[in-house]
């Protein structure tokens, strides 16, 4: 166990170089970024087709997706009208820097305003990956139960913004709000919350607004 130790820093202080030196290029690019994550099904791909749409016209954006499998979701953000790359892990259930930086030279982030990041489905290995984006985002949703932030700590305490995604399933499903929000709180005193809903539109708005002025400061 002790000679794993200084193996896991070592590839950890490597990785945040990468990410480093993934923050200055899109710096340089005058690319404003996101790393999108949640669980399977949250509504990751979702809240991207609703941000492509409601900027097109206003910021041009792009999406890399990370996935065990498949390019669905790419496919997906593209039809939407944004420029998308696919990295396939292969089974690593997480991105990393490393993958990142490779994805970062298949698109031309000169014609970029937005670079949405769309992690693997998972609510554990991703907190611990820095990638160089400007914003961690955490997409929670109403179907999972309010008792998330108490079973994944690391995920929530480590995010600059926290989205509730399927608001307008509240009457339907069991949900405490209360008992959410103050998991959130003693995790993350403050973070940045948004609620919407990507089927009715409710709270989106909200969200847009927001994201054009953090892409302003580009």
């Amino acid at each position: 166990m002790t000679t794993q130790i200084p193996v896991l820093e070592k590839i950890h202080s490597a990785n945040d170089r990468i990410a480093a030196a993934n923050r200055a290029i899109l710096d340089g690019a005058g690319a404003y970024s996101l790393n999108f994550m949640a669980s399977p099904g949250a509504g990751k791909t979702s809240l991207v087709e609703q941000t492509v749409t409601r900027l097109k016209g206003h910021a041009r954006v792009g999406m890399i997706n990370g996935d065990i499998a498949t390019s669905l979701d790419a496919e997906r953000a593209q039809n939407a009208g944004a420029a998308a790359v696919q990295i396939n892990t292969g089974g690593d259930c997480h991105l990393d820097a490393v993958m990142l930086s490779s994805a970062l030279n298949e698109l031309d982030l000169t014609r970029i305003d937005l670079l949405i990041v769309e992690n693997v489905g998972n609510l554990i290995c991703p907190a611990n990956w820095v990638l160089g984006t400007h914003k961690n985002v955490l997409i929670a949703s109403v179907p999972e139960g309010a008792d998330k932030p108490y079973k994944y700590p690391g995920i929530y305490r480590g995010v600059d913004v926290l989205i509730i995604n399927k608001i307008d399933l509240l009457p339907y499903v069991p949900f405490d709000m209360e008992y959410f929000k103050r998991g959130v709180e003693i995790l993350n005193p403050g973070v940045q919350t948004f609620a919407l809903s990507c089927r009715t539109g409710e709270g989106i708005d909200a969200w847009i607004d927001w994201l054009t002025e953090q892409i302003a400061t580009v």
